[in-house]
């Protein structure tokens, strides 16, 4: 299980060293892709729901419904906000993710369940032991 957006911000301790700030991440110009990167983000098999919504890391005191949910491609697992992060601050993401998801055209693999209840297991894992 591999985390796209694994900062320290959005992941507990649970899960590993983060990558750092999200604050890190944040690039000068969005994507030239970024409505096929937001579209495959908003396109997961959802892991774990949450519902409510979560304030935007980054102090613009906007918010996100379902923002803490955790989603996943069979291979990768996201938060349901990063979409967000990666639209309004330019949030940058893993070049292999990145590659993923433009070999695919932006298009959500095939659904696996084997390897999606294995996912979701290991988030839920992860998620109560950080807790």
């Amino acid at each position: 299980m591999k985390i796209a957006d694994f900062f320290e911000e959005f992941w507990p301790p649970s899960f590993g060293v983060s990558a750092g700030s999200v604050k890190d991440f944040v690039a000068p110009n969005p994507y030239g892709d970024v409505k096929g990167i937001t579209e495959y983000l908003l396109s997961g098999y959802e892991m774990f729901s949450v519902m409510g919504s979560s304030e935007d890391a980054l102090g613009t005191g906007e918010t996100v419904l379902g923002g803490d949910s955790i989603y996943s491609d069979g291979e990768w697992v996201w938060r349901g906000d990063l979409f967000f992060y990666v639209r309004k601050h330019h949030v940058q993401l893993p070049g292999e993710f990145l590659a993923r998801m433009r070999e695919n055209k932006y298009v959500m693999p095939a659904e696996n369940d084997l390897e999606l209840r294995e996912i979701a297991q290991k988030v839920h894992d992860g998620l109560t032991a950080g807790w």
